[in-house]
C-alpha cells in the first residue's frame, strides 16, 4: 500500500521518499486492487456510527490510511442523481455528483481527510480557495498546525473564511505560481497536501469509486469534470484503472475534462494533439478555482483523456455563467462557475455528436456555490412588497 509509482515511466518509490518522479511527473499510490470487489467496500461510516451514512472510508481497503473518527470521517459519500431538467433534448442522461455537500463544501475534503490521517506533523497547502479552507478546517479538527499560502490578491472575504480555523495564514508577494515547486523542492517543516500530492489523489479517487459502484454492474459511458491542476482528473483516472484491473467495469468510462476558455492550458494541448502541457498567459475569469495557467499534473490529465478516448473542452465565459444559472434554477444545485464548466461541456459535446440519448454521463460538480455567492449579486430578482399586499402579489406571481 505504501508503494508510489510514476504513471509515465513506471519507476517506483517508497512513500515519503518523493512526491514527484525523477522524470518530472507526479507519483501516486499503487495498491493491489486486482482482487477488490464491491463486497470489500465495508459499508462502515468511517469508524463513527454517529455519521449515519457511508463515506469514502467504505473503500479503506484501497486507501493508504485507516478509517478515522470525527471530522475526517465525514468526507465523501456524496449524492449522485439524474437531472432530466438540464439534459439536452437529444441526450445524454446527466447524473450529477454533488461534491458541495462535503464538510467544507468541495471535493477537496476527500484528499485532505486521507492526508491528515496519514501525514505527520504540521500540514500545509498552496491555495487561495477550496483547498485552503479544507486543509485549515481538517487541521483544526485534528488539533494539528496548518500552514496556508495564499496569493497576494486573495480577497479579504475569502481570507476570513480560511482564518476562522486559526491556521498559519500567509499572503505571499511575488510569483505565486512558483510556490508549488517551492513546497515540493524545499523543506518547509510541514507536509504540503497540494493538489496532486499522492495522499490527496488517493482520497480524491474515491469519487469515481462511488460513481461506478452506484452504476454497478454497469458503468457510466463517461465522467465529466472540471480540471485545474490535474489532481482530481488523476484521481478519477486512477480509480478507473484500479476498478478495471479488478474486473468491475464492463467498459471503462471515457474521461472528459472542462476548462474556462480564458485559461485553458490542458485544452490547448489537447487541441494541438500534444501529450505535454505548456504554461499559458491566462486571462481573468469567473472560474477562479480552476484558473491555473501552469497545471502541475496537466500531462497526467492528458494521459487520462488519451487512454480513455475522452476529450478536453474549453468553455466560453458566457456559456459558463449561463450554465451556473441553469444548474441553480433548473436543477436546484448552487455551484461555482468553476463547476458549471462541466455541464456546459456536456452540452457542447452533445451538440458535437460525442454523446447521444442512450449515454449515461456522470458529471462531478466539485464545489458549492453558497460559499462565494452568485457571480453577479446585482442580478438577483427581488420584489419589494408591503405586508398587506402579499396575498395579491403571491397569487399574481404563481398564476
Amino acid at each position: 500500500m505504501d508503494r508510489l509509482a510514476c504513471y509515465d515511466c513506471g519507476e517506483t518509490y517508497a512513500f515519503g521518499d518523493a512526491v514527484r518522479c525523477r522524470c518530472g511527473e507526479p507519483l501516486w499510490f499503487e495498491p493491489d486492487t486486482a482482487s477488490f470487489d464491491w463486497s470489500d467496500a465495508s459499508g462502515t461510516t468511517g469508524g463513527d456510527a454517529t455519521l449515519g451514512r457511508d463515506t469514502l472510508w467504505r473503500y479503506d481497503s484501497v486507501l493508504p490510511a485507516a478509517a478515522p473518527t470525527g471530522f475526517a470521517a465525514a468526507a465523501g459519500g456524496t449524492p449522485l442523481f439524474r437531472a432530466p431538467s438540464i439534459e439536452p433534448t437529444d441526450g445524454p442522461r446527466i447524473h450529477l455528483k454533488v461534491e458541495g455537500v462535503n464538510p467544507t463544501g468541495s471535493f477537496k475534503d476527500r484528499g485532505t481527510a486521507v492526508g491528515v490521517c496519514r501525514a505527520d506533523g504540521p500540514i500545509g497547502t498552496v491555495s487561495h480557495g477550496n483547498m485552503a479552507l479544507s486543509v485549515a478546517a481538517h487541521a483544526a479538527a485534528a488539533d494539528r498546525e496548518a500552514v496556508i499560502l495564499v496569493a497576494e490578491d486573495t480577497p479579504d472575504s475569502r481570507l476570513a473564511m480560511i482564518a476562522q480555523h486559526d491556521p498559519h495564514l500567509f499572503r505571499v508577494r511575488g510569483d505565486y505560481g512558483r510556490l508549488y515547486r517551492d513546497t515540493v523542492d524545499g523543506d518547509l517543516g510541514a507536509a504540503f497536501l497540494n493538489s496532486d500530492a499522492p495522499l490527496r489523489v488517493a482520497g480524491q479517487k474515491t469519487v469515481a469509486y462511488e460513481i461506478c459502484e452506484a452504476f454497478a454492474p454497469d458503468a457510466p459511458d463517461a465522467i465529466v469534470l472540471p480540471v485545474s491542476s490535474g489532481g482530481q482528473a488523476s484521481g478519477v483516472w486512477k480509480a478507473l484503472r484500479e476498478l478495471d484491473a479488478a474486473g468491475l467495469l464492463p467498459s471503462v468510462p471515457r474521461i472528459y475534462l472542462a476548462q474556462a476558455a480564458r485559461c485553458d492550458p490542458i485544452a490547448r494541448a489537447y487541441r494541438r494533439g500534444r501529450s505535454r502541457v505548456e504554461p499559458v498567459e491566462g486571462e481573468p475569469t469567473a472560474a477562479v478555482s480552476i484558473n491555473n495557467a501552469d497545471p502541475p499534473s496537466g500531462n497526467r490529465a492528458l494521459a487520462a483523456v488519451a487512454e480513455t478516448d475522452g476529450g478536453v473542452v474549453s468553455v466560453a465565459e458566457e456559456a459558463m455563467i449561463d450554465e451556473t444559472d441553469r444548474l441553480a434554477a433548473d436543477a436546484g444545485v448552487s455551484v461555482e462557475p468553476s463547476c458549471a464548466v462541466a455541464t456546459a461541456a456536456v452540452r457542447e459535446l452533445a451538440t458535437a455528436g460525442e454523446f447521444d440519448a442512450a449515454d449515461d454521463v456522470a458529471v462531478i460538480l466539485t464545489g458549492s456555490g453558497y460559499k462565494y455567492g452568485p457571480s453577479d449579486p446585482d442580478t438577483a430578482s427581488v420584489r419589494e412588497v408591503d405586508r398587506t399586499d402579499v396575498p395579491a402579489a403571491v397569487r399574481d406571481a404563481v398564476s
